[in-house]
């Protein structure tokens, strides 16, 4: 069985924990974690194990196999290393394709775009050279995607094998102005400690992401299991694992549905119109209704005596402001940047105004007023939240929601918050 090295990008902030869930597939499919850097972890294992984790990871963004990785100094160099590459072995001139880029700000290249169209070249001269045609070309739904890494010395080539990234379940039907990506909301689950003996509260559910994401996580279903995946169409790859996979996660499927377990996951929101959306997100995921109420975040209880975990994505900054104010112009992310930029670059500093400001007041009120015990994990942009709440921060944790930085807050909830110990140094 043949050895493949992948790298499997995540959000950033959430390495440690897709570390443990790897780990976790491992019993699934033999893989070895090799190493994990800013934005994602390599690992190594047979071609059953890219299939294990596109199927069952939900933290990871998509699954790269390594083809081949040497030192370059200009784009004709990457053109005759791309050139050298036997890409008949894996896609034929039948398959349509997409060439992505990511340097390094140190990288040789005078114009990123430019480097990569030198790739898309070498790969199609070299397909024409060997079957004599050339692939089409396709930037919206590929058959084939070439991921190329640039650093100051060398140029790696990947294939993908996930296809549409991995934050997208299949279920999602509506998704609001802003939604929560989904992986990122698996990995703030996995950070906040939550089990599903624990109850779990989002007060401002929007599309349900968080809650979605726990019920599954609760019922053992597998995150990639209503979608197709970039591995099943590629040549040479061996598939004879992937039947005993599926079948597996669609017989899981099948009994956890089957069962009518009790969660102990609630969701409200303060607009109907969102409630309507979630519930028919709910029905596309295969769960049963769960507990959705309309109910303003200000004037919220406890949904059990039992202390549980609270998270919210509430409104903020570049996402959209609080109660239905317009939101604001800001430039367009990608799941994985084609150009040089500082990770700080869309970094904004949230600016509340009155009615914002007064929303979070209210909401911290809350929280310390009617969920004494609880632990509240609250994603935003804005540093400066915890003093709008008028609470210290237990732990801040840094992530990044696409191209927006931001902070995960946790506040323990005792009595007299305001007294509560010095917050963690970030």
């Amino acid at each position: 069985m043949p050895s493949f090295e992948f790298f499997s990008p995540c959000p950033r902030g959430l390495e440690a924990v897709f570390v443990d869930e790897l780990h976790e597939i491992a019993l699934r499919a033999p893989l070895e974690v090799s190493a994990s850097v800013p934005g994602g972890v390599y690992f190594t294992g047979g071609p059953a194990a890219a299939m294990a984790v596109n199927l069952h990871s939900r933290i990871a963004s998509r699954v790269l196999l390594k083809v081949a990785q040497q030192s370059y100094h200009n784009e004709n160099d990457l053109f005759a290393f791309a050139s050298e590459q036997a890409w008949e072995d894996w896609f034929t001139a039948q398959h349509t394709l997409r060439v992505d880029i990511t340097a390094m700000k140190t990288a040789p290249v005078r114009n990123v775009g430019f480097a990569a169209l030198r790739v898309k070249d070498a790969i199609c001269d070299r397909l024409r050279a060997v079957t004599g045609a050339r692939p089409n070309i396709d930037t919206a739904t590929p058959d084939v995607r070439v991921f190329v890494f640039l650093s100051a010395t060398e140029c790696t080539l990947y294939l993908d094998t996930t296809g549409e990234a991995l934050f997208k379940r299949g279920w999602r039907l509506d998704k609001g102005a802003a939604p929560l990506r989904e992986n990122l909301a698996a990995g703030i689950l996995r950070l906040s400690g939550w089990t599903p003996a624990v109850p779990l509260y989002d007060p401002m559910c929007g599309s349900g992401t968080f809650i979605i994401e726990a019920a599954q996580m609760a019922l053992g279903l597998a995150a990639g299991g209503e979608r197709h995946f970039a591995f099943e169409k590629l040549q040479s790859y061996d598939m004879s694992a992937w039947p005993r996979l599926k079948a597996a996660a669609l017989e899981a499927q099948q009994i956890a549905r089957s069962q009518h377990r009790e969660l102990n996951i609630f969701g409200s929101d303060i607009s109907g119109d969102m409630l309507v959306k979630a519930q028919a997100n709910l029905e596309r995921a295969g769960l049963r209704q769960l507990w959705l109420k309309q109910v303003d975040a200000c004037a919220m209880v406890a949904p059990t005596e039992t202390p549980g975990i609270i998270v919210a994505n509430p409104p903020y900054g570049e996402r959209v402001e609080v109660r239905g104010q317009a939101p604001r112009a800001r430039g367009q992310g990608h799941e994985m940047q084609t150009g040089r930029r500082d990770q700080n670059e869309f970094f904004r500093e949230a600016q509340p105004d009155e009615a914002s400001a007064e929303f979070f007041r209210a909401f911290g009120d809350a929280l310390k007023q009617r969920f004494t015990g609880w632990q509240a994990f609250v994603l935003t942009s804005d540093r400066g939240l915890p003093g709008q709440m008028r609470l210290r921060a237990a732990k801040r944790t840094p992530l990044f929601n696409g191209p927006i930085e931001c902070r995960l807050f946790r506040f323990d909830l005792v009595t007299g918050s305001m007294r509560e110990r010095r917050s963690d140094e970030e």
